[in-house]
């Protein structure tokens, strides 16, 4: 049988549109982001004209992508700690908020260079808050089926606006001048906040208090360590990232230096490669179903290639048009086969955390693979630079060898969020522990082997959902006897430990019974560390468990 048999029914590129809330939240992030294009030209432009430093106006570009970078972590653990749709209402206020006083300073005339980078940052985090919520929210409101349909339309609707963005936002500064771009803008940041409050989607809660900021950026880290899956589309992602950044860093010297254009050239390129990429994205469903993810990304890292080395020794506009047309579908095609691989990978408890993770390292990535490439053609030469790029593209072709993408089948690997808390004899509090857990299994010789192999999928599986110090110990008196030992820090933290185990996770424990030969099931002892430093006071507060 085929491995692409079950996708037949794949939902079109298209689907998600049916879904009103979708609708509405993802046509007004496209009006937000063809706001947001038009207002870095136009902060970038204005810096130009208060400063003449040129190290001034070169950081408009990193005050308005460092915030990404440094806070994704944190906005993701913000993300799945507390209401998304509330994340999202935060973040888009702020980049309003922010939006505003630039255009008032504007109006008034009351502008510095460190003003302008101030406020760019802060519209920059309002979105670095925002985008996970968002993308988190994603699986949220479709269902799981329609989920990478609807992560392609968020990169076929942004390539879509990039393309006549940045040529808007210079016909609105041309012929209305600065302070309409910068009220433009700010209307355009209304749409979003409006649309957020308006709509609300059904979202799966917790009965369980919310974890602290370190402990939900710690869990975060570990699931993303511990998933081969979300590791392979993180490190193709960063490698796709650095090599293919060229096309877009490059172009501007490729129109200068190479065809002899000027700014109409150059968006007349821009828009070919989103057309490439709006056309791709349209197709991705059929793509999908016929290639695998691994075959896609491949063919996708080949057609950027072919683009860059053929921006790299072509000097016809029309042979560069059409090299990018094929760049923006390989770009396209990439991504959103890598965001959709990271997406099904990570259950819904910690999503918005493995996204944040994953976009932090590919955008920082692309900032790199931006200085490399610009370094390169800057000390050597234009066509080096990019026949450098397409060769790099290649080797990341090469590196599924290392890093396969592959295919998600089986069951949804969310929470089922149900579990029964053990009767306990001691009253404990939310915060009491560190609390120790002990299985006991008694398995013969003849299943040792078997017991083993279950139990390095026992030890990734408790790992992957909170437990620390995992151990697996054999009783040399009586070797019959195994004892897996692992502690959580709190109470609160063994009791949510529980509620993330999928029902693939439980189903281990059926599968050790069949191994198990004790009169009774394996016996599970919990116990709570206690320090022999000092004299502790009784905890006197009633059990703590979760409301079902």
């Amino acid at each position: 049988m085929s491995s692409f048999a079950g996708r037949d029914a794949d939902p079109t590129t298209l689907a998600p549109l049916k879904n009103r809330t979708f609708r509405s939240i993802w046509l007004a992030t496209q009006v937000s982001s063809l706001g947001w294009l038009m207002q870095i030209l136009a902060i970038s432009w204005l810096m130009a004209t208060v400063s003449t430093s040129d190290l001034m106006v070169a950081l408009v570009t990193a005050s308005s992508t460092l915030p990404a970078f440094v806070l994704s972590v944190f906005a993701g653990a913000i993300a799945d700690n507390f209401s998304r749709r509330r994340v999202m209402f935060a973040g888009r206020c702020l980049m309003v908020i922010a939006s505003a006083m630039l255009t008032a300073a504007v109006a008034l005339g009351f502008v510095s260079p460190w003003m302008i980078l101030g406020l760019t940052f802060l519209i920059a985090c309002g979105g670095a808050l925002n985008d996970p919520a968002w993308l988190a929210s994603v699986g949220d409101i479709v269902s799981r089926r329609e989920v990478p349909a609807a992560v392609t339309l968020l990169s076929v609707g942004f390539n879509a606006v990039r393309t006549v963005g940045p040529a808007l936002g210079g016909v609105v500064v041309a012929s209305f001048g600065l302070l309409t771009a910068f009220a433009v803008t700010t209307l355009s940041y209304l749409v979003p906040l409006g649309t957020v409050w308006h709509c609300k989607w059904k979202v799966s809660s917790s009965p369980l208090p919310r974890e602290s900021m370190r402990t939900a950026i710690y869990d975060g880290l570990r699931f993303t360590a511990m998933s081969s899956e979300i590791k392979a589309a993180i490190a193709r992602g960063t490698l796709f990232g650095l090599a293919s950044v060229a096309i877009l860093a490059l172009l501007p010297l490729v129109v200068r230096d190479q065809l002899g254009g000027g700014p109409l050239a150059y968006g007349t390129l821009m828009a070919g490669f989103g057309t490439g990429a709006v056309i791709a994205g349209i197709s991705n469903s059929l793509l999908r179903r016929n290639l695998s993810h691994e075959r896609l990304m491949g063919m996708s890292c080949v057609a950027c290639a072919a683009c860059s080395l053929s921006l790299a020794l072509t000097s016809s506009s029309a042979a560069a048009g059409i090299a990018l047309a094929l760049g923006g579908a390989g770009w396209v095609t990439a991504w959103s086969g890598l965001d959709v691989s990271v997406q099904l990978a990570s259950p819904r408890w910690v999503v918005g955390r493995t996204i944040s993770i994953y976009y932090a390292l590919a955008d920082g990535g692309m900032a790199a693979g931006s200085w490399v490439w610009g370094m390169v053609a800057q000390n050597h030469s234009l066509t080096l630079g990019l026949e450098g790029s397409a060769g790099a593209l290649l080797l990341v072709a090469a590196s599924g060898v290392l890093f396969p993408l592959r295919e998600r089948g089986g069951p949804e690997p969310d929470p089922l969020n149900e579990f029964d808390a053990p009767a306990i004899s001691h009253h404990l509090k939310p915060r009491s522990g560190p609390i120790v857990v002990k299985v006991e299994y008694l398995i013969p010789e003849e299943n040792v082997g078997a017991f083993l192999e279950l139990m390095r999928e026992r030890r990734h599986v408790q790992t992957r959902v909170g437990a620390r110090h995992w151990t697996l110990q054999r009783n040399l008196q009586r070797p019959v006897q195994w004892t897996e030992t692992f502690s959580t820090p709190t109470w609160t933290d063994y009791l949510r430990l529980n509620h993330r185990l999928t029902t693939a996770d439980q189903e281990l424990d059926k599968r050790f019974l069949d191994l198990h030969i004790g009169e009774f099931p394996p016996q599970k002892t919990l116990l709570i560390e206690r320090s022999t430093g000092h004299t502790r006071k009784p905890e006197q507060s009633t059990p703590y468990f979760p409301r079902h």
